[in-house]
Protein backbone atom coordinates (compact mmCIF):
# COMPACT_ATOMS: atom_id res chain seq x y z
CA UNK A 1 0.00 0.00 0.00
CA UNK A 2 1.41 3.67 -0.81
CA UNK A 3 1.62 5.27 1.96
CA UNK A 4 3.01 8.94 3.36
CA UNK A 5 4.00 9.65 7.02
CA UNK A 6 2.96 12.48 9.56
CA UNK A 7 5.09 13.73 12.26
CA UNK A 8 4.16 16.92 14.61
CA UNK A 9 5.28 18.24 18.00
CA UNK A 10 3.63 20.99 19.62
CA UNK A 11 6.75 22.90 20.12
CA UNK A 12 10.65 22.75 19.24
CA UNK A 13 11.27 21.80 22.72
CA UNK A 14 9.09 18.47 23.08
CA UNK A 15 9.57 16.70 26.31
CA UNK A 16 8.17 13.33 25.79
CA UNK A 17 11.17 12.06 23.90
CA UNK A 18 9.34 9.08 22.28
CA UNK A 19 6.93 12.51 20.67
CA UNK A 20 10.36 14.27 19.38
CA UNK A 21 9.96 14.70 15.75
CA UNK A 22 13.42 12.25 14.89
CA UNK A 23 12.09 9.40 17.15
CA UNK A 24 8.58 9.66 15.68
CA UNK A 25 10.48 9.68 11.81
CA UNK A 26 12.27 6.22 13.02
CA UNK A 27 9.20 4.63 14.09
CA UNK A 28 6.94 5.00 11.55
CA UNK A 29 9.85 4.03 8.95
CA UNK A 30 9.83 0.90 10.77
CA UNK A 31 6.98 0.68 10.91
CA UNK A 32 5.83 1.12 6.90
CA UNK A 33 9.20 -1.11 6.52
CA UNK A 34 7.68 -4.09 8.55
CA UNK A 35 4.37 -3.75 6.85
CA UNK A 36 5.19 -3.85 3.47
CA UNK A 37 3.87 -0.42 2.83
CA UNK A 38 5.35 1.60 0.17
CA UNK A 39 6.76 5.39 2.02
CA UNK A 40 5.68 7.56 -0.91
CA UNK A 41 6.36 11.07 1.09
CA UNK A 42 7.02 12.75 4.92
CA UNK A 43 4.91 15.26 5.93
CA UNK A 44 7.12 17.29 9.06
CA UNK A 45 5.54 19.69 11.15
CA UNK A 46 7.53 21.28 14.13
CA UNK A 47 6.13 23.92 16.29
CA UNK A 48 2.29 23.70 15.60
CA UNK A 49 -0.89 22.77 17.34
CA UNK A 50 -2.91 19.97 16.57
CA UNK A 51 -6.08 21.65 18.32
CA UNK A 52 -6.87 23.58 15.10
CA UNK A 53 -6.11 23.15 11.07
CA UNK A 54 -3.73 26.51 10.62
CA UNK A 55 -1.03 24.18 9.81
CA UNK A 56 0.42 24.91 6.17
CA UNK A 57 2.48 21.03 6.35
CA UNK A 58 -1.15 19.79 7.08
CA UNK A 59 -3.25 21.14 4.55
CA UNK A 60 -0.51 20.50 1.92
CA UNK A 61 -1.44 16.76 3.23
CA UNK A 62 -4.77 17.26 3.24
CA UNK A 63 -4.92 19.08 -0.64
CA UNK A 64 -2.36 16.36 -1.71
CA UNK A 65 -4.62 13.69 -0.54
CA UNK A 66 -7.55 14.94 -2.34
CA UNK A 67 -6.10 14.98 -5.64
CA UNK A 68 -7.92 12.47 -8.26
CA UNK A 69 -6.34 10.15 -8.45
CA UNK A 70 -4.72 10.27 -4.66
CA UNK A 71 -1.26 9.88 -4.91
CA UNK A 72 -1.40 7.23 -1.82
CA UNK A 73 -4.13 5.33 0.03
CA UNK A 74 -3.34 5.99 4.09
CA UNK A 75 -1.38 8.76 6.26
CA UNK A 76 0.33 6.98 8.70
CA UNK A 77 1.07 8.76 12.41
CA UNK A 78 2.87 8.00 15.72
CA UNK A 79 -1.15 9.05 17.50
CA UNK A 80 -3.98 10.11 16.61
CA UNK A 81 -3.20 12.95 18.97
CA UNK A 82 -0.48 14.25 15.95
CA UNK A 83 -3.05 14.22 13.12
CA UNK A 84 -5.54 16.05 15.30
CA UNK A 85 -6.18 16.82 19.35
CA UNK A 86 -9.96 18.51 18.23
CA UNK A 87 -12.67 15.44 18.43
CA UNK A 88 -14.79 17.12 15.94
CA UNK A 89 -12.11 18.48 13.53
CA UNK A 90 -11.00 14.95 13.57
CA UNK A 91 -13.86 13.15 12.20
CA UNK A 92 -14.56 16.16 9.68
CA UNK A 93 -11.33 15.62 8.17
CA UNK A 94 -11.40 11.75 8.79
CA UNK A 95 -14.60 12.06 6.85
CA UNK A 96 -13.02 14.13 3.87
CA UNK A 97 -10.22 11.53 3.40
CA UNK A 98 -12.30 8.77 3.46
CA UNK A 99 -14.46 10.25 0.18
CA UNK A 100 -10.94 10.21 -1.64
CA UNK A 101 -10.09 6.70 -0.72
CA UNK A 102 -7.53 7.40 2.13
CA UNK A 103 -7.19 6.11 5.87
CA UNK A 104 -5.47 7.08 8.79
CA UNK A 105 -3.77 4.85 10.62
CA UNK A 106 -1.77 5.37 14.19
CA UNK A 107 0.80 2.70 14.79
CA UNK A 108 -0.08 2.73 18.59
CA UNK A 109 -3.45 3.10 18.67
CA UNK A 110 -4.86 0.72 15.59
CA UNK A 111 -8.35 -0.01 15.02
CA UNK A 112 -10.41 -2.05 13.15
CA UNK A 113 -12.39 -0.15 9.70
CA UNK A 114 -16.33 -1.87 11.39
CA UNK A 115 -18.00 -0.19 13.69
CA UNK A 116 -16.25 -1.09 16.99
CA UNK A 117 -12.67 0.10 15.66
CA UNK A 118 -14.73 3.67 14.14
CA UNK A 119 -15.79 3.89 18.03
CA UNK A 120 -12.42 3.25 19.24
CA UNK A 121 -11.14 6.34 17.25
CA UNK A 122 -13.53 8.27 18.52
CA UNK A 123 -12.82 7.73 21.85
CA UNK A 124 -9.26 8.03 21.53
CA UNK A 125 -10.15 11.40 19.72
CA UNK A 126 -12.59 12.48 22.73
CA UNK A 127 -9.70 11.60 25.17
CA UNK A 128 -6.89 13.72 23.12
CA UNK A 129 -8.99 16.22 23.17
CA UNK A 130 -9.21 16.10 27.15
CA UNK A 131 -6.06 16.05 27.84
CA UNK A 132 -5.07 19.05 25.56
CA UNK A 133 -7.31 21.10 27.30
CA UNK A 134 -6.24 19.56 30.51
CA UNK A 135 -2.87 20.74 29.53
CA UNK A 136 -3.43 24.25 28.17
CA UNK A 137 -5.57 24.97 31.66
CA UNK A 138 -2.50 23.74 33.62
CA UNK A 139 -0.03 25.54 31.51
CA UNK A 140 -2.53 28.64 31.54
CA UNK A 141 -2.82 28.74 35.44
CA UNK A 142 0.89 28.28 35.82
CA UNK A 143 1.47 31.54 33.37
CA UNK A 144 -1.09 33.44 35.20
CA UNK A 145 0.55 33.47 38.49
CA UNK A 146 4.19 33.54 36.89
CA UNK A 147 2.57 37.36 35.60
CA UNK A 148 1.37 37.74 38.86
CA UNK A 149 4.72 37.93 40.35
CA UNK A 150 5.89 40.04 37.15
CA UNK A 151 7.96 38.17 35.00
CA UNK A 152 7.25 37.72 31.36
CA UNK A 153 5.47 34.51 29.59
CA UNK A 154 5.79 35.56 26.23
CA UNK A 155 8.51 34.91 23.09
CA UNK A 156 9.30 38.04 21.89
CA UNK A 157 8.91 41.87 23.41
CA UNK A 158 7.12 44.61 22.41
CA UNK A 159 9.20 47.43 20.22
CA UNK A 160 11.16 49.52 22.82
CA UNK A 161 11.90 46.39 25.07
CA UNK A 162 14.01 43.21 25.39
CA UNK A 163 13.75 40.15 27.71
CA UNK A 164 16.43 39.29 30.31
CA UNK A 165 17.19 36.29 32.29
CA UNK A 166 16.65 37.03 36.00
CA UNK A 167 18.33 34.80 38.92
CA UNK A 168 14.58 32.46 39.70
CA UNK A 169 14.78 29.57 38.50
CA UNK A 170 10.95 28.39 37.67
CA UNK A 171 9.23 25.28 36.57
CA UNK A 172 11.50 22.37 35.28
CA UNK A 173 14.43 24.35 36.16
CA UNK A 174 14.26 26.90 33.44
CA UNK A 175 15.15 30.57 34.38
CA UNK A 176 12.33 32.72 34.64
CA UNK A 177 12.49 36.59 32.57
CA UNK A 178 11.59 39.93 32.88
CA UNK A 179 11.51 43.27 30.67
CA UNK A 180 13.43 45.99 30.32
CA UNK A 181 14.09 49.11 28.47
CA UNK A 182 16.53 48.28 25.22
CA UNK A 183 18.44 51.64 25.03
CA UNK A 184 18.23 51.66 21.18
CA UNK A 185 14.77 50.88 20.08
CA UNK A 186 13.00 53.06 22.90
CA UNK A 187 14.80 56.36 21.77
CA UNK A 188 12.80 55.09 18.66
CA UNK A 189 9.81 54.79 20.24
CA UNK A 190 10.27 58.35 22.00
CA UNK A 191 11.01 59.89 18.96
CA UNK A 192 7.60 58.64 17.16
CA UNK A 193 5.83 60.54 20.35
CA UNK A 194 7.58 63.26 19.77
CA UNK A 195 7.01 63.60 16.22
CA UNK A 196 3.30 62.91 16.60
CA UNK A 197 3.20 65.36 19.40
CA UNK A 198 5.04 68.10 18.00
CA UNK A 199 5.75 67.87 14.66
CA UNK A 200 8.92 68.06 12.81
CA UNK A 201 10.41 71.96 11.76
CA UNK A 202 6.88 73.03 12.77
CA UNK A 203 4.73 70.98 10.90
CA UNK A 204 2.19 68.83 12.28
CA UNK A 205 2.55 65.02 10.94
CA UNK A 206 0.33 61.93 10.77
CA UNK A 207 1.12 58.51 11.35
CA UNK A 208 1.79 58.05 7.49
CA UNK A 209 4.16 61.04 7.71
CA UNK A 210 5.87 59.50 10.67
CA UNK A 211 5.89 55.63 9.00
CA UNK A 212 7.91 57.39 6.00
CA UNK A 213 10.11 59.92 7.63
CA UNK A 214 11.17 56.62 9.64
CA UNK A 215 11.47 54.59 6.31
CA UNK A 216 13.61 57.63 4.69
CA UNK A 217 16.16 58.14 7.34
CA UNK A 218 16.82 54.06 7.33
CA UNK A 219 15.48 53.40 10.57
CA UNK A 220 13.75 50.55 10.50
CA UNK A 221 11.40 48.39 12.65
CA UNK A 222 13.55 45.03 13.48
CA UNK A 223 14.86 44.84 10.36
CA UNK A 224 11.50 45.79 8.55
CA UNK A 225 9.92 49.11 7.46
CA UNK A 226 7.43 50.92 9.47
CA UNK A 227 3.87 50.46 8.24
CA UNK A 228 0.98 53.19 9.29
CA UNK A 229 -0.74 50.42 11.88
CA UNK A 230 3.00 50.11 13.45
CA UNK A 231 3.10 53.40 14.10
CA UNK A 232 -0.26 53.16 15.61
CA UNK A 233 0.55 50.44 17.91
CA UNK A 234 2.95 52.27 19.58
CA UNK A 235 1.22 55.40 20.05
CA UNK A 236 -1.72 53.37 21.70
CA UNK A 237 -0.20 50.73 23.64
CA UNK A 238 -0.23 50.96 27.63
CA UNK A 239 3.45 48.93 27.69
CA UNK A 240 4.89 52.39 27.33
CA UNK A 241 3.21 53.95 30.37
CA UNK A 242 4.67 50.84 32.38
CA UNK A 243 1.02 48.72 31.62
CA UNK A 244 1.35 45.45 30.13
CA UNK A 245 -1.64 43.19 30.54
CA UNK A 246 -1.35 39.18 30.22
CA UNK A 247 -4.62 37.06 29.76
CA UNK A 248 -5.94 39.37 28.02
CA UNK A 249 -6.83 37.80 24.48
CA UNK A 250 -8.80 34.30 24.41
CA UNK A 251 -6.29 32.95 21.21
CA UNK A 252 -8.67 30.37 19.30
CA UNK A 253 -11.49 32.51 19.41
CA UNK A 254 -9.88 35.56 18.64
CA UNK A 255 -11.78 37.89 20.99
CA UNK A 256 -11.03 40.04 24.37
CA UNK A 257 -11.48 38.98 27.99
CA UNK A 258 -13.26 39.70 30.37
CA UNK A 259 -11.59 42.48 31.88
CA UNK A 260 -11.88 40.89 35.62
CA UNK A 261 -9.59 38.11 33.80
CA UNK A 262 -6.66 40.52 33.24
CA UNK A 263 -3.39 40.45 34.66
CA UNK A 264 -1.34 43.42 35.34
CA UNK A 265 2.56 43.04 34.64
CA UNK A 266 4.75 46.01 36.10
CA UNK A 267 7.01 46.71 33.18
CA UNK A 268 9.15 50.08 33.45
CA UNK A 269 7.99 52.94 30.79
CA UNK A 270 9.45 54.85 27.97
CA UNK A 271 7.21 57.64 27.94
CA UNK A 272 5.50 59.72 30.78
CA UNK A 273 1.61 58.97 31.41
CA UNK A 274 1.18 62.48 31.17
CA UNK A 275 2.88 63.21 27.07
CA UNK A 276 0.82 59.18 26.45
CA UNK A 277 -2.42 61.14 27.41
CA UNK A 278 -1.88 64.08 24.98
CA UNK A 279 -1.04 61.73 22.51
CA UNK A 280 -4.21 59.68 23.32
CA UNK A 281 -6.30 63.06 23.00
CA UNK A 282 -4.43 64.06 19.90
CA UNK A 283 -5.47 60.37 18.10
CA UNK A 284 -9.29 60.96 19.06
CA UNK A 285 -9.61 64.37 18.20
CA UNK A 286 -7.91 63.00 14.53
CA UNK A 287 -10.30 60.58 13.72
CA UNK A 288 -12.64 61.30 10.77
CA UNK A 289 -15.58 61.40 13.33
CA UNK A 290 -14.10 64.23 14.94
CA UNK A 291 -12.47 66.62 12.32
CA UNK A 292 -12.62 66.32 8.61
CA UNK A 293 -9.82 64.23 7.41
CA UNK A 294 -9.00 66.72 4.38
CA UNK A 295 -8.86 69.57 7.25
CA UNK A 296 -5.78 67.83 8.12
CA UNK A 297 -4.30 66.28 4.63
CA UNK A 298 -5.50 69.26 2.45
CA UNK A 299 -2.11 72.06 1.87
CA UNK A 300 -5.39 74.41 1.43
CA UNK A 301 -5.43 76.14 4.32
CA UNK A 302 -9.07 76.60 4.54
CA UNK A 303 -10.53 73.33 3.24
CA UNK A 304 -12.39 71.96 6.04
CA UNK A 305 -13.11 74.99 7.30
CA UNK A 306 -14.61 77.02 4.10
CA UNK A 307 -18.60 76.42 3.41
CA UNK A 308 -20.33 77.37 0.65
CA UNK A 309 -23.06 80.18 1.87
CA UNK A 310 -25.60 79.38 -0.93
CA UNK A 311 -25.92 75.61 -0.18
CA UNK A 312 -24.20 75.03 2.93
CA UNK A 313 -22.05 72.21 1.05
CA UNK A 314 -17.84 72.66 2.09
CA UNK A 315 -15.63 74.43 -0.56
CA UNK A 316 -12.26 72.30 -1.48
CA UNK A 317 -9.76 73.34 -3.64
CA UNK A 318 -9.31 73.36 -7.84
CA UNK A 319 -7.29 74.43 -10.11
CA UNK A 320 -7.59 76.00 -13.84
CA UNK A 321 -5.19 76.57 -16.30
CA UNK A 322 -3.43 73.35 -16.11
CA UNK A 323 -2.79 74.31 -12.24
CA UNK A 324 -1.44 77.91 -13.11
CA UNK A 325 -4.15 78.99 -10.74
CA UNK A 326 -6.15 77.53 -7.42
CA UNK A 327 -9.47 78.29 -6.49
CA UNK A 328 -11.95 77.57 -3.73
CA UNK A 329 -14.71 75.92 -4.99
CA UNK A 330 -18.04 74.53 -3.88
CA UNK A 331 -18.35 70.84 -3.63
CA UNK A 332 -21.99 70.72 -4.56
CA UNK A 333 -21.03 72.85 -7.75
CA UNK A 334 -18.23 71.15 -8.94
CA UNK A 335 -19.83 67.50 -8.09
CA UNK A 336 -23.47 68.04 -10.08
CA UNK A 337 -23.07 71.36 -11.83
CA UNK A 338 -23.87 74.73 -12.03
CA UNK A 339 -27.63 74.12 -11.82
CA UNK A 340 -27.59 72.81 -8.32
CA UNK A 341 -25.00 75.86 -6.87
CA UNK A 342 -24.50 79.01 -8.12
CA UNK A 343 -21.94 79.85 -5.73
CA UNK A 344 -18.95 81.85 -6.46
CA UNK A 345 -14.94 80.58 -6.88
CA UNK A 346 -12.79 82.67 -4.52
CA UNK A 347 -8.88 82.27 -5.37
CA UNK A 348 -7.46 80.44 -2.74
CA UNK A 349 -4.43 82.53 -2.12
CA UNK A 350 -5.95 85.64 -1.84
CA UNK A 351 -8.74 84.08 0.22
CA UNK A 352 -6.16 82.78 2.63
CA UNK A 353 -4.27 86.02 2.75
CA UNK A 354 -7.85 88.10 4.03
CA UNK A 355 -8.53 85.59 6.38
CA UNK A 356 -4.80 85.46 7.91
CA UNK A 357 -4.82 89.27 7.98
CA UNK A 358 -7.93 90.04 9.49
CA UNK A 359 -7.82 87.38 12.30
CA UNK A 360 -4.19 88.57 13.16
CA UNK A 361 -5.19 92.65 12.52
CA UNK A 362 -8.46 92.89 13.82
CA UNK A 363 -9.80 89.48 15.63
CA UNK A 364 -6.62 88.41 17.90
CA UNK A 365 -5.95 92.12 18.64
CA UNK A 366 -5.15 92.66 22.64
CA UNK A 367 -8.37 94.78 23.04
CA UNK A 368 -10.40 92.39 21.28
CA UNK A 369 -8.70 88.95 23.25
CA UNK A 370 -9.75 90.34 26.29
CA UNK A 371 -12.70 91.48 26.17
CA UNK A 372 -13.58 87.47 24.62
CA UNK A 373 -12.12 86.23 27.86
CA UNK A 374 -13.99 88.56 29.64
CA UNK A 375 -17.17 86.98 28.32
CA UNK A 376 -15.45 83.74 28.40
CA UNK A 377 -15.37 84.34 32.32
CA UNK A 378 -18.97 85.11 32.51
CA UNK A 379 -20.28 81.93 30.90
CA UNK A 380 -17.68 79.87 33.37
CA UNK A 381 -19.31 81.27 36.20
CA UNK A 382 -23.04 80.76 35.00
CA UNK A 383 -22.33 77.14 34.39
CA UNK A 384 -19.77 76.27 36.57
CA UNK A 385 -22.94 75.75 39.23
CA UNK A 386 -24.62 73.15 36.61
CA UNK A 387 -21.28 71.33 36.02
CA UNK A 388 -20.21 71.16 39.78
CA UNK A 389 -23.50 69.29 40.53
CA UNK A 390 -23.12 67.21 37.45
CA UNK A 391 -19.21 66.06 39.19
CA UNK A 392 -21.15 65.22 42.07
CA UNK A 393 -23.52 63.10 40.32
CA UNK A 394 -20.85 61.04 38.46
CA UNK A 395 -18.93 60.91 41.46
CA UNK A 396 -21.64 59.15 43.54
CA UNK A 397 -22.35 56.95 40.89
CA UNK A 398 -18.72 55.50 40.29
CA UNK A 399 -19.10 54.87 44.24
CA UNK A 400 -22.13 52.71 43.29
CA UNK A 401 -20.34 50.92 40.57
CA UNK A 402 -16.79 50.07 42.11
CA UNK A 403 -19.21 49.06 44.87
CA UNK A 404 -21.27 46.45 43.02
CA UNK A 405 -17.83 45.43 41.53
CA UNK A 406 -16.60 44.51 44.89
CA UNK A 407 -19.86 43.00 45.84
CA UNK A 408 -19.64 40.86 42.54
CA UNK A 409 -15.95 39.55 43.41
CA UNK A 410 -17.21 39.07 46.92
CA UNK A 411 -19.70 36.52 45.96
CA UNK A 412 -17.33 34.48 43.41
CA UNK A 413 -14.65 34.24 46.16
CA UNK A 414 -16.97 33.02 48.48
CA UNK A 415 -18.41 30.58 46.19
CA UNK A 416 -22.10 31.58 46.07
CA UNK A 417 -21.96 32.99 42.33
CA UNK A 418 -20.23 30.63 39.76
CA UNK A 419 -17.53 32.00 37.30
CA UNK A 420 -20.31 31.47 34.26
CA UNK A 421 -20.43 33.33 30.96
CA UNK A 422 -23.51 35.40 32.78
CA UNK A 423 -21.04 36.68 35.33
CA UNK A 424 -18.80 37.90 32.93
CA UNK A 425 -20.97 40.15 30.70
CA UNK A 426 -21.94 41.13 33.98
CA UNK A 427 -18.71 42.10 35.35
CA UNK A 428 -17.96 43.89 31.78
CA UNK A 429 -20.77 46.01 31.76
CA UNK A 430 -19.74 47.40 35.08
CA UNK A 431 -16.04 47.64 34.30
CA UNK A 432 -17.21 49.46 31.01
CA UNK A 433 -19.70 51.93 33.16
CA UNK A 434 -16.66 52.43 35.17
CA UNK A 435 -14.85 53.35 32.78
CA UNK A 436 -17.65 55.96 30.95
CA UNK A 437 -17.98 57.61 34.17
CA UNK A 438 -13.97 57.90 34.77
CA UNK A 439 -14.05 59.98 31.50
CA UNK A 440 -16.95 62.19 32.20
CA UNK A 441 -15.29 63.14 35.20
CA UNK A 442 -12.49 64.06 33.37
CA UNK A 443 -14.27 65.90 30.79
CA UNK A 444 -15.93 68.22 33.63
CA UNK A 445 -12.53 68.93 35.09
CA UNK A 446 -10.59 69.33 32.29
CA UNK A 447 -13.42 71.63 31.44
CA UNK A 448 -12.15 74.21 34.28
CA UNK A 449 -7.66 73.06 33.44
CA UNK A 450 -7.78 76.62 31.15
CA UNK A 451 -8.78 79.27 33.30
CA UNK A 452 -9.36 82.52 31.91
CA UNK A 453 -9.46 84.64 35.18
CA UNK A 454 -5.00 83.52 35.48
CA UNK A 455 -4.73 85.27 31.93
CA UNK A 456 -2.97 88.81 32.51
CA UNK A 457 -3.19 91.70 30.25
CA UNK A 458 0.89 91.18 29.78
CA UNK A 459 -0.04 87.47 28.57
CA UNK A 460 -2.47 88.90 26.42
CA UNK A 461 -0.39 90.92 24.49
CA UNK A 462 2.77 88.45 24.36
CA UNK A 463 0.18 86.29 22.90
CA UNK A 464 -1.95 88.04 20.27
CA UNK A 465 1.81 89.26 19.12
CA UNK A 466 2.98 85.97 18.98
CA UNK A 467 0.13 84.49 17.03
CA UNK A 468 0.05 87.11 14.52
CA UNK A 469 3.74 85.53 13.74
CA UNK A 470 2.47 82.46 13.29
CA UNK A 471 -0.95 83.35 11.53
CA UNK A 472 1.26 85.14 8.90
CA UNK A 473 3.95 82.64 8.65
CA UNK A 474 3.75 80.97 5.25
CA UNK A 475 6.48 78.55 5.38
CA UNK A 476 6.03 76.69 9.73
CA UNK A 477 2.70 75.45 8.75
CA UNK A 478 1.66 77.16 12.18
CA UNK A 479 -1.11 78.88 10.77
CA UNK A 480 -2.93 76.24 9.35
CA UNK A 481 -2.06 74.54 12.83
CA UNK A 482 -3.49 77.44 14.78
CA UNK A 483 -6.04 78.41 12.04
CA UNK A 484 -7.72 74.96 12.69
CA UNK A 485 -7.30 75.23 16.42
CA UNK A 486 -9.22 78.73 16.58
CA UNK A 487 -11.71 78.91 13.88
CA UNK A 488 -14.61 76.61 13.33
CA UNK A 489 -15.93 77.63 10.01
CA UNK A 490 -15.50 80.28 7.61
CA UNK A 491 -18.71 80.19 5.56
CA UNK A 492 -18.95 82.27 2.25
CA UNK A 493 -22.14 84.39 1.89
CA UNK A 494 -22.57 86.39 -1.40
CA UNK A 495 -20.02 89.21 -1.09
CA UNK A 496 -19.06 88.69 2.40
CA UNK A 497 -17.36 86.12 4.25
CA UNK A 498 -18.10 85.02 7.93
CA UNK A 499 -15.64 83.69 10.11
CA UNK A 500 -16.54 81.90 13.49
CA UNK A 501 -14.51 80.43 16.14
CA UNK A 502 -14.58 79.27 19.41
CA UNK A 503 -13.67 81.73 22.96
CA UNK A 504 -12.82 78.29 24.62
CA UNK A 505 -10.26 77.44 21.98
CA UNK A 506 -9.11 81.11 21.96
CA UNK A 507 -8.51 80.41 26.21
CA UNK A 508 -6.60 77.42 25.77
CA UNK A 509 -4.46 78.85 23.18
CA UNK A 510 -3.63 82.30 25.35
CA UNK A 511 -2.53 79.71 27.68
CA UNK A 512 0.26 78.10 25.55
CA UNK A 513 1.48 81.19 25.09
CA UNK A 514 1.89 81.39 29.14
CA UNK A 515 3.28 77.79 29.56
CA UNK A 516 5.88 78.46 26.78
CA UNK A 517 4.17 75.95 24.36
CA UNK A 518 3.02 78.56 21.29
CA UNK A 519 6.12 77.02 19.36
CA UNK A 520 3.82 73.63 18.89
CA UNK A 521 2.02 72.33 16.63
CA UNK A 522 -1.42 72.62 18.49
CA UNK A 523 -3.67 69.87 18.52
CA UNK A 524 -7.34 69.63 17.24
CA UNK A 525 -9.11 68.57 20.29
CA UNK A 526 -12.64 69.75 20.13
CA UNK A 527 -15.00 71.06 23.12
CA UNK A 528 -16.20 68.17 25.40
CA UNK A 529 -19.41 67.02 25.43
CA UNK A 530 -20.87 65.98 28.39
CA UNK A 531 -23.77 63.95 26.48
CA UNK A 532 -21.94 62.84 23.48
CA UNK A 533 -23.45 64.72 21.33
CA UNK A 534 -23.57 64.13 17.76
CA UNK A 535 -23.34 67.81 16.83
CA UNK A 536 -20.96 69.43 18.43
CA UNK A 537 -21.36 72.62 16.85
CA UNK A 538 -25.15 73.11 17.83
CA UNK A 539 -23.71 71.92 21.70
CA UNK A 540 -21.02 74.06 21.83
CA UNK A 541 -23.24 77.47 20.29
CA UNK A 542 -25.01 76.90 23.86
CA UNK A 543 -21.84 76.26 26.23
CA UNK A 544 -19.10 78.27 24.85
CA UNK A 545 -20.03 81.46 22.99
CA UNK A 546 -18.50 82.24 19.66
CA UNK A 547 -16.70 85.04 18.53
CA UNK A 548 -17.36 85.97 14.65
CA UNK A 549 -16.33 88.51 12.49
CA UNK A 550 -17.63 89.47 9.05
CA UNK A 551 -15.39 90.32 5.93
CA UNK A 552 -16.76 92.81 3.07
CA UNK A 553 -15.12 91.52 -0.40
CA UNK A 554 -15.28 93.12 -3.34
CA UNK A 555 -16.88 91.45 -6.83
CA UNK A 556 -13.41 92.20 -9.04
CA UNK A 557 -10.76 90.52 -6.16
CA UNK A 558 -10.22 87.25 -8.33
Amino acid sequence: MDVVIYARVSTGKQVENDLSIPDQLRQLREWCKAQHHHLVSEYVEAGATATDDRRPVFQQMIGDASLSPPPFEAIVVHSLSRFFRDALEFGLYERKLKTSGVKVISITQQTGDDPSGEMARKLFSLFDEYQSKENAKHTLRAMKENARQGYWNGSRAPFGYRVVDVDVTGRRGKQKRRLEVDPVDAEIVRKIYDLYLYGRSGRSMGMKNIAGHLNDQGITIRGRPWRIQKIDQILSDHVYVGEFYFNRIECRARKQKAVSEWIKVEVPSIVDQRTFDRIAARRHARQPGQIPGQRLASPALLVGLMKCGNCGAGMTQATGKSGRYRYYKCTTRMNKGVNRCTGRNLSRETTEQIVLTTLADKVFTPTRVEIMLRELRKRQRAARGTEDARLQELTRELKEVDAGIARLYEAVEKGLLPLDTTLQERSQKLQARRQAVLSAQAGLRNKWDVSANQLTTAHIAKFTRALKERLLDAESGFGKAYLNLLVDEVRLDGNELHIKGSYGALARAVTLSRQGKLGEVPSFVPEWRPHGDSNPGTHRERVVKRFSVDIRIQHNYL
